[in-house]
């Protein structure tokens, strides 16, 4: 399937404090067109940096046309939408063989084949200097695969394009009740459980916890931050009652990262079922709760991680691949199908997305000014 890329005229100055973003829209069959419409409707978000979407704007002009039939039908308050007449597009017109096999509600092989495009352009146009951040609508990665792209996600291609070898997927939400932030890194991610003892060994902590050492610092002022780190069995393994890991390697890797981090603060390895409870009372801003958290949370694996993420903030959180040499942030859900194209899909996490990209943008920009 060919999908022909045809740029637009792009702004050739910024202001030195607005960044400017990438805003992809995913799998064009899902509820990415919807979020992005959504979120670029908010003022407060287009006017504090430079937005493009990059994709398919005739499907996107489609997508705004049905979300108002959806509008006039409905017995609720319209949410404002973006019209795309007003946006900047980059825009990658699909030919029409895979316009024609693409469905909302479905996600398929053309539907990966564009959303695919849609990063890959992303990408090439932020490593040439054109944007200084990417907002990711979701994909399916089954999409992908069927359209023969063999990658977990775009967490790794975005790595693999700017040839970046350590990175991590940090999960960020600011709390609506409190203002207090959560920031959740993943050891491991996309990966069997039953392959996760094999996977944790010392090496990859030391990696995971200098990304995100450099990342609270970098992207969020941080010097001295406070990270608890997780145990992987039960109750921290019980001193070798309920596992190894923690006696055999974790512990010692712990002690030795103290020393070698002296400017952190690290607790750990925390029982993974009472991680959680200082971050759950300083979301919902227990009295005192916010300067008993922590700055950070190491997670072990997937699960141990995104429940508590998704539980407190599912509408809210935002995936931030760290590593990379630009900024990349993303909703922390998926494409939705099942609602896809029905007007209802909640866009704060979307919201959310470009507004942390582009506060990451700005400090970097005001720590590395460009020459």
């Amino acid at each position: 399937m060919r999908i022909q890329s045809t740029p637009i005229a792009l702004p050739t100055t910024a202001l030195p404090q607005r960044p400017r973003l990438a805003v992809t829209l995913g799998d064009p069959a899902g509820i990415g067109p919807e979020v992005v419409l959504k979120a670029l409707a908010e003022p407060s978000l287009t006017s504090t940096c430079e937005i493009t979407v990059v994709g398919s704007q005739r499907l996107l002009r489609q997508a705004y046309l049905q979300l108002k039939r959806q509008q006039s039908l409905g017995d609720r308050e319209a949410e404002a939408l973006a019209d795309p007449d007003q946006l900047l597009i980059l825009d990658l017109p699909l030919d029409e063989a895979t316009e024609s096999q693409i469905t909302v509600g479905t996600g398929n092989a053309a539907s990966g084949a564009a959303s695919f495009a849609y990063l890959e352009t992303a990408i090439a146009r932020t490593l040439a200097g054109e944007f200084d951040g990417i907002v990711t609508a979701p994909i399916a990665k089954s999409a992908w695969k069927a359209a023969g792209h063999e990658y977990p996600g775009q967490t790794e291609l975005l790595a693999e394009r700017s040839g970046t070898q350590r990175f991590g997927m940090l999960f960020v939400a600011r709390s609506p009740h409190s203002n207090w932030t959560l920031r959740t890194l993943l050891a491991t991610t996309h990966i069997p459980l039953r392959q996760v003892p094999d996977v944790l060994t010392p090496e990859l902590m030391t990696a995971k916890l200098e990304l995100l050492a450099a990342c609270l610092q970098q992207d969020f002022g941080l010097s001295t931050p406070r990270i608890a780190i997780a145990g992987l069995n039960p109750h921290s393994g019980e001193q070798g009652q309920l596992g190894r890991e923690e006696q055999e390697w974790l512990i010692p890797w712990l002690a030795q990262a103290r020393r070698q981090w002296p400017q952190l603060q690290l607790e750990g390895p925390v029982p993974p079922d009472t991680l959680w409870v200082k971050p759950g009372q300083a979301w919902y801003g227990a009295a005192g709760a916010d300067s008993s958290a922590h700055d950070a949370y190491l997670a072990l694996y997937h699960d141990q991680g995104l429940i508590p993420v998704k539980l407190l903030a599912f509408d809210r959180a935002i995936n931030t691949s760290i590593g990379l040499p630009f900024v990349r942030t993303s909703p922390d859900h998926g494409t939705a199908f099942d609602i896809a194209g029905r007007g209802v899909a909640n866009a704060n996490s979307m919201k959310a997305a470009v507004q942390l990209a582009a506060e990451l943008a700005r400090r970097r920009m005001k720590s590395f000014p460009s020459t």
